[in-house]
């Protein structure tokens, strides 16, 4: 990939925050693993999921509350994002910038480090489309999105025994596999309003699981574990 540009990484939260507790193991190496690679000159931006603790709110207010508004369900993850953002600038505080960008609209001039942690912003969407945002506006071409899962499948392999991995998509075809509508809570691969901007704006996403190795295969262009979606 092109060192000259950073890098946009959706994180999703599961890898932060899977059921249990904090995956002490996978953030210590991501730790070691970014901070070597900005040691050799890349740049990045990283936006944080919700994870499970975005799921437990929200499953604690419908439970409680009964009829919930999307706005409250979504704002239940929008601060769970937060505070996984913060917990990951922290680890990184040497390094990253000082702000954590939760409203995208206030752009950062001037920047200077090279890592910058973002979080959820507004309700109707994911973080994914928080990274799209970053891509357009800082100059990446390209996102990573890292979860618990290490490619797309044409259907849940969770449900489907006969679900199959692909390899490369495009957005169009892309689209039709998540529609065209954002649920609170929603556990797909990249959501349905990112991928209408992404595919506006002519990115490319990668989605790869959690292997660091896998990660570090992509960066240096060599096979890699994942899926590809692009309009090409």
């Amino acid at each position: 990939m092109d060192k000259s540009r950073p890098i946009v990484i959706s994180l999703g939260g599961s890898l932060v925050v899977p059921n249990g507790g904090m995956d002490l193991k996978f953030l210590s190496e991501f730790n070691s693993f970014i901070r070597n690679k900005i040691a050799s000159k890349w740049r990045f931006f990283i936006v944080i999921g919700g994870g499970s603790t975005a799921r437990h709110y929200i499953d604690a207010a419908k439970n409680v509350a009964g009829n919930i508004t999307d706005w409250d369900l979504d704002y239940l993850g929008i601060h769970a994002t937060r505070l996984n953002a913060h917990l990951i600038r922290t680890i990184f505080q040497d390094i990253a910038h000082p702000r954590i960008i939760q409203n995208y609209e206030r752009k950062i001039a001037n920047l200077t480090q090279p890592l910058v942690v973002a979080s959820g912003w507004k309700p109707g969407r994911s973080t994914d489309y928080d990274a799209v945002l970053l891509a357009r506006d800082y100059g990446s071409q390209v996102i990573i999105n890292m979860s618990n899962i290490s490619q797309v499948y044409d259907k849940d392999p969770n449900k489907y025994n006969d679900a199959r991995p692909i390899n490369k998509i495009s957005w169009e075809d892309f689209e039709k596999l998540v529609g065209t509508t954002w649920s609170p809570g929603s556990n797909l691969p990249f959501d349905p309003i990112a991928t209408k901007l992404a595919k506006k704006l002519n990115l490319t996403v990668y989605v790869i699981g959690k292997d660091l190795i896998n990660l570090d295969k992509l960066l240096n262009k060599q096979n890699f574990l994942g899926t590809v979606i692009s309009g090409r």
